[in-house]
C-alpha cells in the first residue's frame, strides 16, 4: 500500500440507507453495533460514569466498536489492543473520582455581547428527546410518542399579543437566511420576549442558531 490516504467509516448506518455526507470520503465502510446492541459506558451531565448493557442481539455482522478497533490494532501490530471483554476496556478507563477534576467549561474564547433584535424577539431552543440522534429520529414506535410531536412556536401571552398571534394560529419564523412556518402554542412558562422553537427536527432545520434574534410573523 503506498502513501496515500485511506479513509475507513465505522458507523452503525447503511450508507445506502442513511445518507451521510462521511461516504464521500470513505474508502471502506465497517458496521457498528448502536449502543442499544452493545456495552459501554457513558459521562453524565454530573460528570459520572454510568455503565450500559445491551439491551439486543447484535444485527447481521455488526460488531460492538471496542471489537472492530481491536482487531484492526492487532492487524497493524500496535500495542494497547489486547482486550478479551469489554471488562477489559472498561478497566483503562480514567477512575470514577478523577472524571469531574477533569471537567471544565473554561474557555479562552472572548464571550461577545448578543446582537440586538430588530424585532425585539430571541429564540431559546430544546432539542426533544427522539429528535436527538439518527437512531431515535428512526424509531417508528418512539415516533408516535408525544415527545416526537413536530415542533411548535412557543410563546407567553403577553408576547403573542404583541405579535398579533393566536394560540393555534400559524406564525412565520424568519433568522439568519432561513424561514419556516409552524403553528403557535401558548405557552407561559417561555420567559417575555421569548420565542422556544425546537432544533433538530425537518421543519426547523433552515433556522438559524439554537440561540439569538428571530423574528415571528402572522404566516
Amino acid at each position: 500500500m503506498d502513501n496515500a490516504d485511506f479513509v475507513v467509516m465505522l458507523t452503525s448506518f447503511k450508507p445506502s440507507v442513511h445518507s451521510s455526507h462521511a461516504i464521500e470520503y470513505a474508502d471502506a465502510w465497517l458496521p457498528l453495533s448502536p449502543f442499544t446492541e452493545t456495552a459501554g459506558t457513558f459521562v453524565n451531565c454530573e460528570g459520572r460514569a454510568q455503565r450500559f448493557n445491551s439491551v439486543a442481539l447484535a444485527l447481521g455482522e455488526t460488531r460492538p466498536a471496542w471489537k472492530v478497533l481491536r482487531v484492526l490494532g492487532s492487524m497493524l501490530d500496535l500495542p494497547g489492543f489486547a482486550y478479551e471483554d469489554i471488562e477489559a476496556v472498561r478497566r483503562e478507563l480514567v477512575p470514577a473520582a478523577d472524571i469531574a477534576a477533569r471537567l471544565s467549561n473554561a474557555t479562552d474564547v472572548a464571550i461577545e455581547r448578543p446582537r440586538s433584535s430588530v424585532s425585539g424577539l430571541e429564540r431559546v431552543t430544546d432539542v426533544p428527546i427522539y429528535f436527538a440522534d439518527p437512531l431515535v429520529r428512526r424509531a417508528r414506535s418512539l415516533q408516535q410518542t408525544k415527545d416526537a410531536r413536530p415542533p411548535a412556536a412557543r410563546a407567553s401571552a403577553a408576547t403573542l399579543s404583541r405579535l398579533g398571534l393566536a394560540d393555534g394560529a400559524a406564525a412565520r419564523l424568519r433568522q439568519g437566511n432561513g424561514e419556516a412556518v409552524l403553528k403557535v402554542s401558548l405557552d407561559d412558562g417561555v420567559p417575555d420576549g421569548c420565542v422556544r422553537v425546537a432544533a433538530a427536527h425537518m421543519s426547523t432545520r433552515m433556522l438559524g442558531p439554537m440561540f439569538g434574534p428571530i423574528a415571528v410573523e402572522p404566516a
